[in-house]
């Protein structure tokens, strides 16, 4: 998944910084309702990770069934924090 089509998907455009907040709140409803329905184990997993970017994913627990997802996720957060460093 590339993360410009997500967020045209979701947000109607890539730039999320020119969104009024109806439509950030509107497109943030319409991801975590596609990821409650996805079965797709890796489309769930891009699913959580842009939610987790943009602050609005559920829990580790909550989002993932298998230990190994929830392993990556974990993975996933501590590489994202890790490229947000300012040092």
């Amino acid at each position: 998944m590339d993360f410009d089509t997500l967020l045209v998907r979701y947000f109607g455009q890539a730039d999320l910084g020119a969104l009024g907040a109806g439509a950030y709140e509107a497109g943030v409803d319409r991801l975590r309702v596609e990821f409650g329905l996805e079965r797709d184990r890796g489309r769930r997993f891009a699913l959580w990770s842009l939610m987790h970017l943009l602050g609005v994913a559920p829990a580790l627990d909550v989002a993932f069934a298998h230990a190994a997802d929830r392993d990556a996720a974990r993975n996933f957060m501590a590489m994202a924090a890790a490229g947000t460093d300012d040092d």
